[in-house]
Order: C-alpha cells, then structure tokens, then sequence
C-alpha cells in the first residue's frame, strides 16, 4: 500500500455499508486530509439487510433504517453528497467525472460501488419495469416499490431460489398471498448451503405454503392490459401472477473501473485487488460486493467476490488501518485483508448462520437432527475445519467463529455431539 499523505483528498465511491463504514473510520483513525463520500442514490446510507426482512413488511413511506443519523457525518468531516453518479475515471489526471459533469480530483480513490441485480432475460424490455409487474430486491427503492404491491397482490411469482427470492417468499407467504418461487437448479441455495441445508428449507417453505418449482426455467412471461400476468416454464407449465420477483443473483458493478482499464478477476466477477485490497493502480483500491479479493478462507487463497454486508464493513475497517496508518506514520496495520467470512438469513422463524467458505469442503459432518429444526452442519476441507452453517443454533454459529477465527480442527466425531459446546 502505497504512502498516502496525512492532507490527501480521498474519494469514496458508493455510500453503501463498506463506503460509509470506510469514511468514518478513515476520520477516527487520524486522517487529516479530505473525505469525499459520493452516492448514486438519494436515501442516506442505509441498512440493506432490513429491506428483504423487516423493512418489508412495514410502510413503503416508513423511515429508511440509516447507518448512522446524517449529523455523524458532519462531525467526522465527511463530505456526504447524495444523488450524485460518477460516469468516469481518469487515472492519469486522478480525477472523476460525475454525470453533471463536475471533475472531482483525487489522492486515493475507493471502488465501493457494490451490485446491481442479474436483468431478467425472459422479460421483454417493456414489461421489466416495476409498472408492468417486474420487482427486484437490491435497494431502498426497491423495497418501496415492492411493498404497496406485495400489499396488493394475491398471486407472486418468484425468480431464483437464493437467500433474497426465500426470504421474500417467506414474507409473502406468511402474508397470505399465493407465491410460486421457481429455481433452475436441483436445489435451494446451491451456491451458499450444504444439500441437507437445501433439503431443511425447501420443507419449511414448501410447509409454509410455498410451491417450489425445482429444476426449472422461466422461458417466457405473458401479459395483459400491459402487465405481466403469468410465467411460462420450459416444461410448459403456466403460472399466473400479479406480480413477479426477479431473484436470479446480482451482478457487480465494475463498469467504471473497467472503462478506466483496471483489471477484473473473470472467474470471481469483481474488481481484481491484492491482499490489500489495492488494484493494479495504487492509488485505487476496491472493497465490498464489487471487490475480487484473495482469501486466506478459500482453496489456494483464490479470489473471491463475496456479497455480504460483514465482509463490506470488515474491509472498510481493514482498509482505513492501512491508509490511516501511512497517513500518520504509524506502523501497526494488518498485513493482508484476512477477516473470518459470515453470513446469515432469517427465512420465516428459522435462523441460518453460516461461518466460513464451503469452496473446499469435501466432508459434512451433521450436529443435532434436522428433523428438531435446530441443527448445525459442519465443513470440512480434508481433517480442517471450513465452514458451519446453523440453523436455529446461534451458539454453534459463535462458536465457529472462534474456532474457525483461531484456526482450531477438533475432530469430527467431538464436535458432532450436539449436547456439547462447539466452543468446550
């Protein structure tokens, strides 16, 4: 990591977790210099987490939940400008352009754009608005769309059956409304959850009242009066919804880095940065849900992107040491970005924790019985230790957290006994 000068202008792109995170610690840690917070939306920095959970199920017109009251950015020194779009970086004059055409120069620049969701390529351009019928679920004004329309629906049809698409659909079922939530793959959450953790979901939301369509494709959607009116499946199979959830994943939003020639990891989809989270340009970094970092928690340290708002926070705060410490001469940053990843989602009353990756896993080991509805799954990578994912058991998840955090593999067969602590 470069030295970053104690007066040097930094500019934060994306008021998100990890960007509004990262502006006020930059301050608390001893930065002198500039700090100029830009976000495309309008809303103060927010919490997302809320939107697909609690959020949803209030007023479309009830207070945003704020990261912090605006005041906090004043008293930091943070310069928050809301609504404002950055559309390029030039890197050799250091600078970006905003769609207003303002040039706003930089020392540093930080990538915290996050991402947008996947577009939906069943849906006609004409009907992929939430006026014709088509939701998705990544913003404050998403949520405020979807609310006044899940209030009058009586029939959702739902895309893709990870985290997002179950936790809307668990709310909208508990609402009463008839939800049919459609998933390409053989099972839920396949890129987040172990099988037996698919199989425990796709029971409680199907007893919920969910139908599940499984291994199965929306190919087309038909309309009336201008709206979406029902999902046609590839088997043929017609579903009639009033409205329909495009759930189907996100993408990150790299546009401007890659227009500015920064590289991007393909595998992983992001922003490439090091283990400092620096891009190839030093005086660019990236972090969050646009940031392809390399982690100490994955198979090789490969690059990972991962779309979780702790690992935006934790990077933020891993990425003000760093700056701050050459801003003030200190030398007691971390060396590499190493934060123990975690997750969670709340689906109906059931709690999924998960600690760790399962990338490398080749072993689950089960702790407690499914059918009690409290039980925790344990990864292994060889005789290591990887991942835990809880379901309704959030010692074991904290519990795994330390052990995985000090790098502890206790046998299998001591931790499979669900009467005994993970953390004894």
């Amino acid at each position: 990591m470069s030295t970053l000068p104690s007066d040097a202008r930094v500019v934060i792109l994306g008021a998100g977790h990890g960007g509004a995170q990262l502006a006020v610690d930059l301050r608390a840690k001893g930065h002198a210099g500039e700090i100029l917070l830009l976000s495309a939306e309008d809303a103060p920095p927010y919490q997302r987490p809320p939107l697909s959970k609690a959020y949803l199920s209030g007023a479309a017109d009830a207070p945003p939940p704020l990261l912090r009251a605006l005041p906090a950015y004043e008293k930091a020194g943070v310069s928050l400008r809301l609504g404002v779009r950055a559309t390029a970086i030039d890197r050799r004059a250091r600078r970006v352009e905003t769609a207003t055409g303002e040039r706003l120069a930089y020392d540093r620049l930080v990538l915290a754009t996050g991402a947008r969701a996947a577009p939906a390529p069943f849906v006609p351009a004409d009907l992929a608005t939430p006026a014709a019928g088509l939701f998705t679920l990544r913003s404050l004004a998403d949520a405020r769309a979807l609310i006044p329309a899940l209030a009058a629906a009586r029939r959702l049809a739902i895309a893709g059956g990870g985290l997002i698409g179950l936790e809307i659909a668990a709310h909208a079922a508990a609402a009463g409304i008839a939800t049919t939530l459609v998933e390409a793959g053989p099972r839920l959450m396949a890129r987040s959850v172990s099988p037996a953790v698919s199989d425990f979901f796709l029971a409680r939301h199907r007893a919920a009242g969910v139908a599940v369509r499984l291994d199965a494709r929306i190919e087309a959607v038909e309309r009336a009066d201008g709206r979406i009116a029902a999902v046609r499946l590839g088997d043929g199979e017609t579903i009639a919804c009033d409205l329909l959830v495009s759930a189907i994943g996100a993408q990150p939003r790299t546009e401007l880095a890659e227009a500015a020639g920064l590289g991007l990891d393909r595998w992983a989809g992001g922003v490439a940065v090091d283990a400092k989270l620096a891009t190839e340009d030093p005086a660019i970094h990236a972090l969050g849900d646009c940031a392809a970092f390399p982690s100490p928690w994955a198979p090789d340290q490969m690059r990972v992107r991962l779309e979780s708002v702790q690992n935006a926070v934790d990077q933020a705060r891993f990425l003000a040491a760093g700056l701050a410490t050459h801003s003030s001469g200190a030398q007691d940053a971390p060396a590499a970005y190493d934060a123990l990843p975690w997750f969670w989602s709340d689906q109906g009353a059931d709690k999924l924790q998960i600690a760790g990756l399962s990338l490398g896993v080749d072993r689950w080991v089960a702790r407690g019985d499914p059918g009690s509805g409290r039980f925790s799954l344990l990864g292994f990578a060889g005789e290591s230790l990887a991942c835990v994912e809880a379901v309704n058991r959030p010692r074991d998840f904290m519990d795994a957290r330390k052990l995985l955090a000090a790098g502890e593999s206790p046998p299998a067969a001591a931790l499979a006994d669900p009467e005994v602590r993970l953390a004894a």
